[in-house]
């Protein structure tokens, strides 16, 4: 009798819970137009990023209901063709932040991709917010809460940074400069809100490394920062490749739409370490993940699983992978 063949997922994570399989960019807009537009760019391009809607910094002072219910009334419209699109509230200081979460829930439900959550100054803010949306999803018959990004940018969130990664909702850690600098009273320069001093001042190192490292061994995806060029695409370019490279950010949030393409492109990996990682993975399937030998050198289970998550990268990317590869690990999405 022939064994049957094993999907990678199924294979190389055996007992294990799937790590998230999500988009490398996620763009904010806050505004009615600007949402429309990036909805509009989503259609273009595919289902290659994530939208974030914002009702943290989007919502004008004393308007914060009628936001809320805008973008609820947005996210769940047919302009949100892919339900790829969730939503920045207000952080835990904010007297709105319960008013978010049941304007959001209750006109938007299944369709919110993720809630994020900013500012928090302790693992403990985080996860009563966590249990205050669970039991909002639960009371509106909501099966599955939508899972949770956090904005890692206090001193307080950076201390308890592994604290908050071990909340089972949170899913994504996201690193958010701008208010880290700030919170740091001219301790850090300006200038280093931007590259290069971004990736070079010793504070901020330590800072993005402890995100990194925090995120990825609990099972959540690191995003990196924003970069405040605007309309210069090389060095939004540059910037995600240093984050995923140098970094270890697996994602990076855009807010301008030229940037959307530029942190694809840098975080997607190389078409010939594609075309490797599709040989050796349909050569481990033929041998029921077995070890092998590719060019003379040992592959097995733990150089399969590197290749699947590049492989997933690829996917997710819009990489052209392998036919062969292609076929047996994608036919379905």
């Amino acid at each position: 009798m022939n064994t049957p063949v094993k999907h990678p997922d199924e294979a190389l994570f055996q007992g294990e819970a799937p790590f998230p399989d999500l988009p490398v960019c996620e763009h904010i807009a806050g505004s009615e137009k600007l949402i429309t537009k990036a909805f509009q760019i989503q259609r273009s391009l595919g289902p290659v990023f994530d939208i974030t809607c914002d009702c943290e910094d989007g919502a004008p002072a004393g308007r914060e209901k009628a936001h809320a219910e805008m973008v609820a009334r947005m996210i769940g419209g047919a302009g949100n063709a892919f339900r790829m699109a969730g939503v920045r509230i207000h952080d835990f200081r904010h007297p709105h932040w319960q008013e978010d979460v049941k304007i959001l829930l209750s006109n938007a439900g299944d369709s919110i991709a993720y809630l994020t959550i900013p500012k928090p100054t302790a693992a403990d803010q985080v996860a009563y917010m966590v249990d205050y949306i669970i039991k909002q999803c639960s009371h509106l018959g909501i099966a599955e809460p939508p899972p949770i990004h956090v904005l890692i940018e206090t001193h307080g969130a950076l201390r308890e940074v592994w604290d908050i990664a071990t909340i089972p909702a949170v899913q994504v850690i996201d690193f958010g400069l701008m208010d880290f600098v700030s919170d740091h009273k001219g301790a850090i320069p300006g200038a280093c809100m931007r590259s290069p001093g971004q990736f070079e001042h010793q504070l901020l190192r330590r800072a993005k490394s402890e995100v990194v490292a925090a995120a990825l061994a609990n099972g959540c995806v690191p995003a990196h920062n924003v970069t405040l060029d605007l309309k210069n695409r090389q060095q939004t370019f540059d910037d995600a490749q240093r984050a995923h490279q140098e970094d270890g950010f697996l994602r990076m949030w855009s807010i301008y739409p030229t940037q959307i393409e530029a942190i694809i492109a840098a975080m997607a990996p190389e078409h010939t370490e594609v075309t490797v990682a599709g040989k050796i993975l349909v050569a481990a399937q033929d041998n029921h993940w077995g070890p092998i030998q590719h060019n003379g050198e040992l592959q097995d289970r733990a150089s399969y699983r590197y290749y699947w998550q590049l492989l997933k990268t690829a996917h997710r990317t819009g990489t052209p992978i392998p036919d062969t590869a292609q076929q047996r690990f994608f036919a379905d999405s």
